[in-house]
């Protein structure tokens, strides 16, 4: 293994120990990955959420001023390990069999790491361009955090050449993704007794005829199918994922609450179902409140971020294919934040250590030949920008 590998390896053993589920402040870790800059001389700017309880990090590492940079991007947060079967404490970093077990470890921790491990030899280089980093928080739950630190980096000149989404990808680049939207729906009728169907407005019974219709749309969506035939699966997804209401068998309920999402293909219109969705909504809700004025469909958007799309000619693309020596990319049907660099004029492409066949799961893990692989990448970023 690569010394600087190794060294990853001994920073990622400190960052799995903060636990940074979504949930939680990760301010603890930002702490660290300042102090361990700082000690090579690098100012982090620290960019908090409104609580004051989260924080992005941006830092710039080597390279001269007024020239566009390369940006290595990661989430400092991880999913919640509840109700897994760990067979090691989730946020102790475990090696056994050439594996690196812990939660984060391949999503993205394993990446972040690298960078760090790596950043007294970036500093150190003779670069024509400067590394940035940018790692920030609530990536798990919409993309929440990285928005305003783009918004600070898109209001700065000049924009940064390129950035790389250090997502798992075993180290081929990924040039196109799904988008995601997530909403929350609340639907409100009349509680009565369940013997008297005429004075009750049943919020679940409303609840079924949206939850038929987001089926029918998926039913369409799946025979428009994905024209460039690069996706899997082939078409804009969709999932209820969470439902309840109701407290007894004989009442009719009052309220329910459902909670789902879609994921367009890059080349979608990502506002057509949610539209769709909403005019039928009122259809529903005019035949409840016909018979209750108080009924109601709400539903508020819980996350949103935007596909990644191929451009040609990306200078991202053509960085990442010089780097790993490969001619073909890929697509993924998960969501990074890979489509907000772009959407702000910044050439992006994902690529990172570790599979994403391994993220969310118990037992998460990255091997050490990804670790060695992810290192070898930045090393050769370095020379590439050196020269």
């Amino acid at each position: 293994m690569r010394p600087n590998a190794q060294r990853a390896v001994n920073v990622l053993r400190d960052l799995i120990a903060f636990d940074t589920v979504s949930r939680n402040s990760n301010l603890a870790l930002i702490d660290y990955v300042s102090g361990y800059l700082s000690t090579i001389g690098v100012d982090c700017e620290i960019i908090r959420d409104d609580t004051g309880a989260k924080a992005n990090l941006f830092a710039t590492v080597g390279g001269p001023a007024g020239v566009p940079g390369i940006v290595l991007s990661g989430h400092t947060d991880v999913v919640p390990v509840e109700g897994q079967d760990w067979s090691s404490d989730p946020f102790t970093l475990t090696e056994r069999d050439g594996k690196l077990f812990g939660r984060g470890t391949c999503d993205m921790k394993g990446f972040i790491a690298i960078c760090l491990a790596m950043a007294p030899a970036i500093a150190r280089a003779d670069l024509k361009r400067p590394i940035h980093f940018a790692f920030s928080y609530d990536e798990e739950v919409g993309c929440r955090g990285v928005a305003g630190m783009i918004e600070k980096i898109a209001g700065r000149a000049p924009l940064p050449r390129a950035c790389i989404v250090g997502e798992p990808t075993s180290m081929r680049a990924v040039t196109a993704h799904k988008g995601i939207r997530a909403f929350e729906t609340a639907i409100t009728g009349r509680e009565s007794h369940s013997s008297n169907t005429e004075f009750g407005v049943s919020a679940v019974m409303a609840a079924s005829r949206l939850i038929e219709f987001l089926r029918g749309i998926l039913a369409e969506m799946k025979a428009r199918g994905d024209e460039t035939g690069r996706f899997d699966p082939p078409y804009t997804s969709l999932n209820i994922g969470m439902i309840g209401g109701g407290t007894a068998v004989n009442i009719i309920p009052n309220h329910c609450r459902m909670v789902w999402e879609y994921r367009p293909l890059p080349q979608a219109d990502e506002d057509e179902i949610i539209a769709r969705f909403e005019a039928f909504s009122r259809e529903v809700e005019a035949e409840m409140r016909a018979r209750y004025g108080g009924a109601s469909i709400v539903t508020t958007q819980i996350s949103r971020a935007p596909a990644l799309l191929r451009r040609e000619n990306s200078p991202a693309e053509e960085l990442v294919r010089a780097l790993t020596g490969q001619n073909d990319t890929l697509t993924a049907a998960y969501v990074t934040e890979a489509g907000l660099f772009q959407q702000a004029d910044i050439p992006t492409v994902v690529c990172g250590p570790g599979s994403i066949d391994q993220a969310h799961r118990p037992d998460e893990f990255i091997e050490l030949s990804q670790m060695d692989a992810g290192t070898e990448f930045i090393e050769k970023l370095v020379a590439a920008l050196s020269a």
